[in-house]
């Protein structure tokens, strides 16, 4: 959820201070990218996991704050509930070597955080939606105690004048219901990957991140559960766009696949921020201009399911990245790392500029794919290049693995080094046994029992043993 603020509380004069701010910082982005000043090197690999806090029942462990300080380690830090935190990795050149990097990475810091949690009565989860997870466990008096989330919390609510988020999800079975606060977004946990990417290639990257939702979503999907119902393959997606809804415009829902692609310049996704989206936070910081602070507070505050974000590098350098936030945490590090491999491939593939991809997939149709992936998964029908139409689990197995691997080798991958990976997400693919194909399945043989199901799940995840190689339930 992004970086701590000071205050809570705000006047009508911060409003208006923070939106002459946030037009000057646009602006100078705007000439920083057409000065060319912005880094414009090798890409680079980065990621967050999001995590569940559970107690020995599989049920929610309202205990981020004890194991937060018990740690003390830079790259855990809270999220919007008590039983959530969040982990993150240090970047990562994009080359030979990078997604074993990554892996060894979230793997010390996942098993130094299961110690900690541990000493505390509970263990670590990763999954997209914790499926014992009640709506009375996301309540205010569970919210983690930032600034931030309580500022969201009450703007968001004044967006809405006070109207409670009436929450409509038909999937497998139809979930309707009242809440009336921002905890419902707590139940969504995800899998962010951060691609660097150079000026140049922003635009591209950008759409190609969008094209490659649908099938990033279906190989993902481990969030079939909410509260009881069995509703999308990946629920997490419909959830987390109602949660925060403020309004009845196009852009009010703060999380969204977007109207379009970008077209000329990644400039574009700034200037409708600060045009079509109400600033929620507007903490005032006494920074230099380059850093466009304000900037990327209010970016931080829209949650696309692709986003640019401005970054800096060590050297100081300001460089602009991709967030892909579609995938779910879980079902293993393994998975997930698999789930990037194939992004990341895929991704350096499509920006081939001879490739224009987005004239051979138009965005409407993306967006159609992406609902249809993460309702129905691997078998969704959808439209892709030139028309073509197939089943997403034959189209990942016959085009989409073949182009991920073409994309590893263009990094320096060894095609054996790429097949480890890509061989992960195709076993998977093949079996259809995603993370909600196997919580189905598990349910389905067990019945509604979802704190065994937790128990079950979270033993066989501590193994990091791929999904598809899982014992049957």
């Amino acid at each position: 959820m992004g970086q701590e603020i000071s205050e809570t509380r705000f006047s009508e004069k911060d409003f208006s201070e923070f939106a002459e701010r946030l037009r000057l910082e646009t602006e100078h982005l705007r000439e920083k990218i057409a000065g060319g000043e912005l880094e414009a090197g090798a890409p680079s690999a980065g990621c967050e996991l999001e995590a569940w806090l559970v107690d020995a029942l599989g049920q929610p462990a309202p205990v981020n704050g004890q194991l937060l300080k018990s740690l003390n380690h830079p790259d855990v830090v809270p999220e919007l509930s008590t039983f959530n935190v969040e982990l993150n990795t240090a970047p990562q050149k994009l080359a030979s070597g990078s997604l074993e990097k990554l892996h060894a990475q979230l793997t010390r810091l996942w098993q130094h955080c299961e110690r900690e949690a541990n000493k505390l009565g509970a263990h670590m989860l990763m999954t997209g939606i914790l499926p014992t997870v009640r709506q009375s466990d996301l309540c205010l008096e569970n919210i983690s105690s930032m600034h931030r989330f309580l500022a969201l919390n009450e703007q968001i609510f004044k967006l809405r004048g006070g109207v409670p988020i009436e929450l409509d999800i038909e999937g497998a079975e139809h979930l309707t219901l009242s809440h009336h606060d921002l905890m419902l977004e707590a139940a969504t946990t995800s899998f962010q990957i951060h691609y660097k990417v150079a000026p140049q290639d922003a635009v591209r990257a950008f759409n190609a991140s969008k094209i490659l939702s649908a099938p990033l979503v279906a190989i993902a999907a481990n969030s079939p559960y909410l509260f009881g119902y069995d509703l999308w393959e990946e629920t997490r997606i419909p959830l987390f766009e109602q949660a925060v809804a403020v309004g009845g415009s196009p852009y009010s829902r703060r999380v969204t696949f977007g109207v379009r692609y970008a077209r000329d310049s990644i400039m574009e996704v700034f200037d409708a921020n600060r045009e079509f989206y109400p600033v929620l936070l507007p903490e005032l910081m006494d920074t230099p201009l380059d850093e466009c602070a304000h900037l990327r507070l209010h970016n931080g505050t829209i949650w696309r399911w692709n986003r640019p974000l401005l970054g800096f590098s060590p050297n100081g350098d300001t460089h602009l990245r991709i967030e892909q936030r579609v995938a779910p945490a879980g079902p293993t590090l393994s998975d997930m790392l698999a789930n990037t491999a194939f992004y990341y491939g895929a991704l350096t593939a499509l920006l081939d500029p001879g490739d224009p991809v987005e004239q051979r997939l138009p965005f409407e149709q993306a967006a159609k794919n992406f609902y249809a992936c993460s309702r129905y998964g691997l078998q969704a029908n959808v439209v892709w290049f030139d028309g073509a139409r197939s089943r997403m689990q034959e189209l990942v197995v016959q085009e989409l693995l073949p182009l991920a691997s073409r994309g590893l080798e263009q990094l320096g991958y060894s095609a054996e080094d790429a097949g480890h990976w890509l061989g992960i997400v195709r076993e998977r693919v093949l079996s259809g046994r995603t993370g909600s194909r196997w919580q189905r399945s598990w349910i389905a043989r067990h019945g509604r029992n979802f704190g065994e199901l937790v128990t079950r799940y979270r033993e066989l995840q501590a193994s990091d043993i791929p999904i598809h190689e899982w014992p049957a339930p």
